[in-house]
């Protein structure tokens, strides 16, 4: 079985892509985002996966990417074309060559006219390809810089994609219409740049004119990554919170886990959130803390001290997590939830006060 997830980044539109086998958990990311890095990293975890690769479609100009950056957190190796020109890379991979992650496979196949090192990779059946900024969504990628050709692009599609099966499904790189997915059938028939019986110099008097404005990032992006993101002084997305031991969650939240809270409790401001019924009730509470259920959060903030770190709690860990989400918005950056909320802080055996 495969573990598939199509992730985006809103900032750039980009499509980053997780791939796992079930089994063995061993699993790429193709195209990670610099950004995003913090996000992709918990998501593995959540997911009990081991990144063994990250995969570069090609040396993008829009973003940074975060290949660098996850193989000091996660260890993996980082994989892009031997035509790409990058340095650092542990793997450079040429038209035939495969990636292994478990018992299964991706395969590089040469797709060069965006870029020189544009590479498009096919799952093993052939059920999936991921075709970066090659073949897009009823479009293609520009062709009017970084070693661009659309008489190349024009090639690659015809030979490298349009002869994978009509049912294999197509991800691209980017989107800029919320659009997911599509299908080499599709592509074929309704593709306007490059499908039914337009032709080569159809297709490259279509490209030669489109008079688009240079990507914004290009100036940052192409340097940093010709280094496979590596950023002078760049050893994390934003800086690690400093004030507790926390864990980041894909849903993009920070949590701090029972054991770790006694550490911090004489300098946060714990806040339970669940009604006053539960407060008094069989779990209990823990000592200090301040009952706010959440229903009153929004109408009680000036109540919380902006200068100290907030730990949300509840039965169980759903209603802090929103409450989590509701300070964030308020403008407080130091908040967290407790970990698995009451029931987990019994089951390990804490102390309460009141309850049974």
């Amino acid at each position: 079985m495969l573990v598939f997830r199509q992730l985006f980044d809103p900032q750039s539109s980009t499509y980053t892509y997780l791939l796992g086998d079930e089994k063995s958990r061993e699993a790429i990311l193709i195209d990670p985002v610099f950004e995003q890095a913090r996000r992709d990293a918990a998501l593995i975890h959540e997911l009990d996966l081991k990144l063994i690769a990250t995969l570069e479609t090609h040396i993008h100009a829009d973003h940074v990417t975060s290949a660098w950056l996850l193989k000091q957190q996660l260890g993996n190796r980082i994989a892009l074309s031997k035509s790409s020109g990058a340095e650092g890379a542990d793997i450079t991979l040429q038209h035939g060559d495969r990636l292994a992650f478990g018992k299964r496979y991706v395969s590089a196949r040469a797709t060069p006219g965006h870029t020189n090192g544009c590479l498009s990779y096919v799952l093993d059946d052939e059920s999936m390809a991921f075709t970066g900024d090659c073949l897009l969504i009823r479009g293609s990628g520009r062709t009017d810089f970084q070693q661009g050709d659309p008489h190349q692009l024009y090639r690659s599609v015809r030979t490298q994609l349009f002869t994978l099966p009509e049912r294999c499904l197509l991800f691209p790189a980017h989107d800029y219409r919320g659009l997911t997915v599509t299908s080499v059938g599709e592509e074929k028939r309704f593709n306007p740049r490059l499908g039914g019986e337009i032709g080569e110099d159809d297709f490259a008097g279509y490209m030669d004119n489109l008079n688009l404005p240079h990507p914004r990032q290009i100036d940052s992006a192409l340097p940093a990554n010709l280094r496979c993101g590596r950023r002078e002084g760049d050893f994390d997305v934003v800086d690690t919170p400093q004030w507790a031991q926390l864990t980041y969650t894909f849903a993009g939240i920070w949590v701090l886990p029972p054991h770790a809270y006694e550490d911090v409790a004489s300098k946060v401001q714990l806040i339970d959130v669940r009604e006053a019924d539960e407060y008094l009730g069989p779990l209990g509470h823990i000592h200090n803390a301040t009952l706010i259920p959440l229903g009153e959060l929004s109408g009680r903030i000036n109540e919380l001290d902006r200068t100290r770190p907030i730990v949300t709690v509840c039965r169980s860990g759903g209603r802090s997590a929103q409450a989590v989400v509701l300070l964030q918005k308020a403008g407080f950056k130091e908040v967290a939830n407790l970990a698995g909320g009451m029931l987990l802080w019994h089951a390990s055996g804490y102390s309460v006060e009141g309850g049974e």
